[in-house]
């Protein structure tokens, strides 16, 4: 089940900060064409959890050395970002501790950072 973001979506609006990622979790007994998917004993604990990458955040950032003789760079050029490794669409396994449960216009959803994620299943047509 891949989960794609088209522009008229109800989640454009939303930004992802930093090296976060927004995922919206999986029934217990949806898994993946390749067979992933959690034991029953291991949701219940809640300890870890699955669910499908719907929007990352820009990545982690890194700033820019300051060069004052370059006046005409813009603002926006100070700061650049190491891009994070988790995509739109990979489903990830994740530790629930790490991360912040959110409901947003009625659905249920995990803002997690990448440090938190334990694995990506990538479709290769993604």
């Amino acid at each position: 089940m891949a989960i794609h973001i088209t522009p008229d979506n109800k989640l454009k609006k939303l930004i992802i900060v930093g090296d976060r990622v927004l995922v919206k979790p999986t029934t217990p007994s949806e898994r993946t064409d390749s067979g992933l998917y959690l034991p029953p004993g291991v949701q219940e604990k809640e300890k870890v959890q699955q669910g499908y990458v719907i929007k990352t955040g820009p990545g982690y950032a890194i700033p820019v050395p300051a060069d004052e003789d370059e006046a005409w760079k813009q603002e926006d050029d100070k700061v650049k970002y190491i891009p994070l490794q988790a995509k739109e669409g990979d489903l990830a396994l994740f530790l629930v501790s790490g991360s912040t449960e959110i409901t947003y216009k009625g659905d249920r959803y995990y803002i997690v950072p990448q440090g938190a994620i334990l694995m990506l299943e990538r479709e290769e047509d993604l």
